[in-house]
C-alpha cells in the first residue's frame, strides 16, 4: 500500500509538528514506508493531495485541523473527477478546529488512531460541493466534507483565524468567545434560501449552515441529526431575534438541545441555494472553518463521494 501524508506543520500552535518524531514512529510501525509533504500556505494541502493521487498512492493522511483535513479531501474529490483516482482519506487531528474528526468519534490518542486507520477498510461517505463569490468578486467553487454556511460563522471564521491566542488557548473557548463578540457587532442578514425544488423562504438571519456533518464552530453541534451516509444536508436556519437571548441559548446548541428553539428551522436536502435579497446582504460564507467570500452561494451534494477511513 502507498501512503502518503499531507503535515500542517503550524496545526495546533505546532504540537504535531513537535510530536511528529513518534507519530512517524507509529506510522512506520503499521504502514511501513511513507511519503511526507508539508504545507507551507494556503491551498498547498489540496494540491499535494491530487499529486499523491495522480502518482497512485492507495492513502492519503491529512495531519491537521479541519482546513487542512478539507484541502486534502478538496484535492481527492478534484483527483476522483479528472483522474478517475479516488485514494482512501483518513485524518491525523490536532489544530484550533477539529469538528469533523470529533463528528467521526476519532481516539485523542494518536497511537491508538494510527492502528484504528490501519486496521479499517474505506467506507464512501458523502461531500458536499459549494459555489460562491470570492473576495476579489469572482466566481468560485470547492469541495467541503463537513459544514459550509453563511452569516455569523464567516465573520466568526475570519476573527478566530486572526486571534493571535490561536493554538494557545482552547478551541472551544476561542470559538465561543469570538461567536460572541462577532454576534454582538453582527448585523442580521435578508436572504432568500431555497431547498432542492421547494419554494423560497425569505427571512433574516444569523445563520444558515448546510451540514454534512454535525459539528462546527468548536464544538457545536449545529446539525444534530446530519449523517455523513445519508445523501442529504441538514440544514439549520437561525433566524433573527434577541441578540441577548440568542446569545445566552447559544449554550444549547453544544449538546444538539436547539432543535425546538422558536428561531430555528430545520430543513433537509440534496441542493441548497443562499441568495441575499438586498445590496448590502452579502453574507460571509464559511466553508469548514475557512472563510474565503460570500453569497450569493449554491450548496450540492454529492453522495457516496468520498472513500474514507476511520
Amino acid at each position: 500500500m502507498k501512503v502518503g501524508v499531507v503535515l500542517n506543520p503550524v496545526a495546533g500552535g505546532g504540537r504535531l509538528r513537535q510530536d511528529w518524531p513518534g507519530v512517524a514512529a507509529a506510522l512506520k510501525r503499521r504502514f511501513g514506508a511513507f511519503d511526507l509533504r508539508e504545507t507551507q500556505a494556503a491551498g498547498d494541502a489540496e494540491r499535494l493531495a491530487l499529486d499523491f493521487a495522480a502518482l497512485g498512492y492507495d492513502l492519503v493522511i491529512a495531519a491537521g485541523g479541519d482546513g487542512t483535513a478539507s484541502e486534502v479531501a478538496d484535492g481527492l474529490l478534484q483527483a476522483a473527477g479528472e483522474q478517475g483516482r479516488r485514494p482512501d482519506l483518513a485524518l491525523l487531528p490536532c489544530g484550533t478546529g477539529i469538528d469533523f474528526a470529533r463528528g467521526l468519534g476519532l481516539p485523542r490518542d494518536l497511537d491508538r488512531l494510527i492502528e484504528r486507520i490501519a486496521k479499517a477498510k474505506g467506507r464512501a461517505v458523502d461531500a458536499g460541493r459549494i459555489s460562491y463569490v470570492d473576495d476579489h468578486g469572482a466566481l468560485a467553487s470547492r469541495h467541503f466534507i463537513n459544514i459550509a454556511s453563511a452569516g455569523l460563522s464567516g465573520a466568526t471564521d475570519r476573527a478566530v483565524n486572526a486571534d493571535k491566542r490561536k493554538g494557545r488557548v482552547s478551541a472551544k473557548a476561542l470559538f465561543y468567545w469570538r461567536t460572541v463578540a462577532e454576534f454582538i457587532r453582527y448585523r442580521f442578514q435578508n436572504v432568500r434560501i431555497t431547498v432542492d425544488d421547494a419554494e423560497p423562504i425569505e427571512a433574516r438571519v444569523a445563520l444558515v449552515a448546510v451540514a454534512n456533518g454535525k459539528f462546527f464552530g468548536g464544538g457545536m453541534m449545529v446539525a444534530p441529526d446530519a449523517a455523513l451516509d445519508d445523501g442529504q444536508f441538514e440544514v439549520v436556519i437561525l433566524r433573527a431575534a434577541s441578540k441577548a437571548r440568542l446569545i445566552w441559548d447559544l449554550r444549547l446548541v453544544y449538546g444538539g438541545r436547539h432543535r425546538n428553539h422558536p428561531a430555528i428551522t430545520i430543513l433537509r436536502g440534496r441542493k441548497v441555494v443562499v441568495e441575499p435579497v438586498g445590496a448590502d446582504d452579502a453574507a460571509l460564507v464559511d466553508i469548514d472553518g475557512e472563510s474565503p467570500g460570500r453569497i450569493p452561494a449554491t450548496f450540492e451534494m454529492l453522495p457516496g463521494a468520498l472513500m474514507l477511513r476511520f
